[in-house]
């Protein structure tokens, strides 16, 4: 259940500025202007000891000349993890409608799930000054923190729970994977393969494994786990499904980590001819529209996606009209889909 108290927009720490970068090299403020404008024309010990104190105090160069800097944005920056996932294009959608009916735009970025490649936009996007910033997740690097607490501007980090640097919108991971666990246990299946991929950098998904793990342990039942080298991708889920088969073939379902891997499997698994759910069921996570278009129809958790971008798109411009915000995480729930492949 969401928080409901109110708060009044967030006081920070005054942005740093080139002379605290000076003060932290040991050198003039203009030599620090020349790093960020001609790098060339600085001994490369010293731009190196500027770059360390740019990324100590926490810099980020303003872009904007002039009068422009001074003028409002009208844009807000965006980072997703990726473009091709119908997840995070679903997320823009409701937040692009929600922005544009108030006249803003949005700036787009894509991570592939590389903090440092997140780093790079976080520092890029600040440098021209948005109006907000929204970006997926709340794990960041050190120094991508530590620029998100100095900027003055609104942030909401989106899709998951926990503790923010300023706004929150998304759903509780951990629950989630505990859910299906659970819808899988009284189904009666004891054997239960959980299948990620690449969970190294999409935690949220071992977040769900964890939930998942959670159930599986109070059952007194191993919670065996197979990560894949590719992402979500159909054909990844199809040589899960094999892979599943080979390694522990007293399995009776499999948890997939997302619908991609587990629609992927059950294709597979009609094409091989093998019974789903009587031979081994199988279970995803998004609820995506492909999953309740398949046969048997597929098991999964649907996350409200387009719902996630318009409350953190209407949390944002509730900020910038000065207007007090909800305290707390905001929780958009799921809702488990029940369908024949488990």
């Amino acid at each position: 259940m969401a928080d409901t108290s109110s708060r009044r927009p967030r006081r920070r720490a005054k942005q740093p500025t080139i002379a605290e970068v000076a003060r932290e090299a040991g050198v003039s403020a203009i030599t620090v202007s020349r790093v960020l404008n001609t790098p060339e024309t600085v001994r490369e010990a010293t731009r190196r000891r500027v770059e360390a104190a740019i990324e100590t105090v926490g810099y980020v160069p303003n872009r904007l000349a002039g009068s422009l800097a001074s003028a409002q944005s009208r844009f807000i920056a965006v980072i997703v993890p990726s473009l091709s996932n119908i997840v995070f294009t679903e997320v823009i959608q409701g937040l692009q409608t929600t922005f544009e009916a108030r006249g803003y735009q949005i700036l787009l970025g894509n991570t592939d799930y590389d903090l440092q490649r997140e780093d790079q936009l976080v520092d890029t996007f600040l440098g021209w000054s948005p109006a907000a910033l929204v970006i997926t997740g709340l794990r960041h690097s050190e120094a991508c923190g530590r620029r998100l607490r100095q900027w003055e501007g609104p942030i909401v980090e989106i899709m998951e729970l926990g503790t923010a640097i300023d706004l929150n919108v998304g759903l509780d991971h951990l629950e989630a994977g505990r859910c299906m666990a659970a819808h899988l246990h009284e189904r009666g299946y004891r054997r239960v393969v959980y299948v990620g991929a690449q969970m190294e950098r999409d935690y949220r998904a071992r977040l769900r494994y964890e939930g998942h793990c959670e159930v599986l342990a109070a059952a007194g039942l191993e919670a065996p786990l197979l990560d894949m080298d590719q992402l979500g991708q159909f054909e990844t889920g199809a040589r899960a499904l094999d892979q599943v088969l080979a390694t522990h073939p007293e399995a009776e379902a499999i948890h997939f980590a997302n619908d991609d891997l587990a629609t992927g499997a059950l294709l597979h698994a009609n094409r091989l001819g093998i019974a789903v759910p009587q031979r081994i069921a199988i279970a995803g996570f998004n609820g995506l529209a492909i999953g309740q278009h398949v046969t048997p129809r597929l098991t999964s958790i649907a996350s409200p996606r387009e719902l996630i971008g318009r409350r953190a798109a209407q949390a944002v411009l509730a900020r910038l009209d000065g207007e007090a915000t909800v305290d707390g995480p905001l929780d958009v729930g799921f809702t488990l889909m029940a369908g024949e492949s488990t």
